[in-house]
């Protein structure tokens, strides 16, 4: 069984920068895609960041581009998201999910995901 357990998340000011982790267990965590989504309060869950299984590939969302950096530590079964510079609109719940396939991770229907950790960014 796929388990996901996130954290590292915070309260933090506007300008700070928070380190999220994504412990993996159950699975052959070298064969995965690894992402990370987040939701806000009255929102719908949005795409933040993805790395394929080799971690040679990455993917961003505009919104946190030059922000944000995905990696993923194998020896650790850990996938990790440094954000830097932050800002109030990143507070969100962070949620890492998990799927064979890089695309359906970005796409949003990762079959494997965390129960998220809240990351709050006060002005």
């Amino acid at each position: 069984q796929v388990q996901l357990v996130e954290s590292g998340g915070g309260l933090v000011q506007a300008g700070g920068s928070l380190r999220l982790s994504c412990a993996a267990s159950g699975w052959t965590f070298s064969s995965y895609a690894m992402g990370w989504f987040r939701q806000a309060p009255g929102k719908e869950r949005e795409f933040v960041a993805a790395i394929s299984w080799s971690g040679i590939s990455t993917s961003y969302a505009d919104s946190v581009k030059g922000r944000f950096t995905i990696s993923r530590d194998i020896t650790k079964n850990t996938v990790y998201l440094e954000m830097n510079s932050l800002k109030p609109e990143d507070t969100a719940v962070y949620h890492c999910a998990a799927d064979e396939k890089v695309s359906t991770v970005v796409g949003g229907t990762a079959k494997s995901w965390g129960q998220g950790t809240q990351v709050t960014v006060s002005s």
